[in-house]
């Protein structure tokens, strides 16, 4: 299982860091597409990946309590970058730009989690085996008779 912030945090540090510090680095884990876990499980020698995505929207006091929430998760810098401190006045930006673009009506700050689900198959001695290329005993143009033609 993955779990990981999706854009509204990015946004808001991606603007901070451009007015703030004339650049970006990456601050938080970065986004995992659905088919690179398929791609992980399977070089990871699992078979039959299957890969379901749940998003929730969690509502926050503000944005400096996120970025706290986060923080705690170990979730604000899984890429170990060689400057691995966001200053004090990027963070402030980060949370006052995230406050005015994402606010809601009652001053909460919503924050979009997303959870990817991976599962995979390890080969056994127990599981059935393909059969050998060639092997068949009926061909599909007996089938196609027997069945109709699906028209």
């Amino acid at each position: 299982m993955h779990i990981h912030v999706t854009r509204e945090l990015r946004i808001a540090c991606t603007v901070a860091q451009m007015e703030r510090e004339g650049g970006i680095s990456p601050r938080i884990s970065p986004l995992a597409q659905v088919r690179d876990a398929g791609n992980l499980l399977t070089r990871a020698g699992f078979t039959l990946p299957g890969v379901d995505v749940d998003e929730y929207v969690v509502k926050y006091k503000s944005a400096l309590d996120l970025i706290e929430h986060l923080r705690a998760m170990g979730e604000t810098n899984a890429l170990l970058q060689s400057s691995s401190i966001l200053k004090r006045e990027t963070v402030l930006a980060t949370a006052a730009i995230y406050d005015s673009m994402f606010a809601a009506e009652d001053g909460t700050v919503p924050a979009t989690f997303q959870v990817i689900y991976m599962t995979g198959w390890r080969e056994h001695p127990s599981q059935q085996k393909a059969k050998r290329r060639g092997s068949a005993t009926i061909s599909f143009h007996d089938i196609q008779k027997q069945f109709g033609n699906g028209s």
